[in-house]
């Protein structure tokens, strides 16, 4: 197996994910790779959000920001140049979550600092439980993506003027603030910088995977890479088309909130489009095709989400079984 390590050349949230969706379209069956990356004032959102409830979008445009969405599922983050980002790709047979997270947990025990992965996605201060890190993943059935944040220094005070999560979701988990959930690594040890733990992340990667080569852009395909960074910035891919809908339908589950929003016409749906902070990116997005032209009723929504024959989509069919739909007249 070749490893193979790319360090960015861009802060730019677009180009970086662009780079992201090359390396996971173009892996060879033989090949590892690691890739290290930052963004500059950017809020990043899952795959499956809307962009409008998870982000004071106007506010940080206004304020020179940018809105990413990211190609995986879970919810939204904010990146700056305090922070920095890490992209494993891998063949599918190769993913090992343990394997993976236990780089990063070497490379921040470099520094004194224990950690310990907990819930859906975090990496937590084993000591206080502060998270300094979320991570996402995607899949296909040849290749694999894990990829994740870490707070070295990132400006808190803007991290909580750009997000606006669900409520719910804070309330689900006892929490009083998105501020009050995380925590810098330079603030535990100074010494933890962007360069030092860029350093320690090579080393850790290579102690577990063994020598690897430098991977340089100039190697991408300029061409590719330049069609999926404009696909990246485009507005219908990071906003999202607003449907004209007649019924939205919303749950929290222990695995992530959806959204349902319903177009209907004569007692069906006719569209539909899902927002979810799921880290099944896969999942959710089977959800609207198999809703749509089915009757806004109770029995035939549940029904069709049986389909998916998928643990989460059969608690969404329970919920759709016995939840109120809202008298709407379609």
């Amino acid at each position: 197996m070749r490893n193979r390590i790319l360090i960015g050349d861009s802060t730019n949230p677009w180009h970086n994910l662009a780079v992201e969706e090359l390396l996971f379209d173009t892996l060879e069956p033989d090949a590892r790779v690691f890739y290290l990356w930052q963004n500059r004032n950017t809020v990043v959102i899952g795959r499956h959000q809307n962009a409008w409830r998870e982000c004071r979008v106007k506010l940080l445009e206004d304020e020179g920001g940018r809105l990413a969405r990211r190609s995986s599922g879970g919810g939204a983050v904010y990146h700056d140049t305090g922070n920095l980002n890490f992209t494993f790709v891998l063949p599918r047979q190769e993913y090992d979550l343990r394997r993976q997270l236990g780089v990063i947990r070497s490379a921040v025990a470099s520094f004194g600092i224990s950690a310990e992965f907990t819930g859906r996605n975090d990496l937590v201060i084993a000591d206080s439980g502060a998270k300094f890190s979320g991570n996402a993943f995607r899949f296909t059935d040849q290749t694999a993506l894990h990829h994740g944040t870490l707070m070295v220094d990132v400006a808190l005070d803007r991290l909580g003027r750009y997000l606006a999560p669900d409520p719910g979701k804070l309330r689900a988990k006892g929490i009083e603030s998105v501020r009050s959930r995380v925590c810098n690594l330079a603030a535990l040890n100074p010494g933890v910088t962007i360069e030092a733990l860029r350093d320690a992340l090579e080393q850790a990667f290579i102690a577990e995977y063994g020598p690897a080569e430098p991977l340089s852009m100039d190697a991408l395909d300029g061409e590719r890479l330049a069609a999926l960074e404009e696909k990246y910035g485009s507005w219908d891919f990071r906003l999202g088309r607003a449907l004209p809908f007649d019924a939205t339908l919303e749950r929290r589950f222990p695995w992530g909130g959806v959204t349902l929003e319903l177009s209907l016409k004569e007692g069906a749906v006719t569209d539909a489009k899902v927002f979810s902070d799921a880290m099944d990116e896969a999942m959710i997005g089977a959800i609207a095709p198999v809703l749509t032209g089915v009757r806004y009723e109770n029995a035939a929504l549940a029904e069709a989400l049986c389909k998916l024959n998928h643990p989460q989509a059969d608690e969404l069919s329970d919920w759709l079984q016995t939840t109120d739909l809202g008298g709407h007249q379609p």
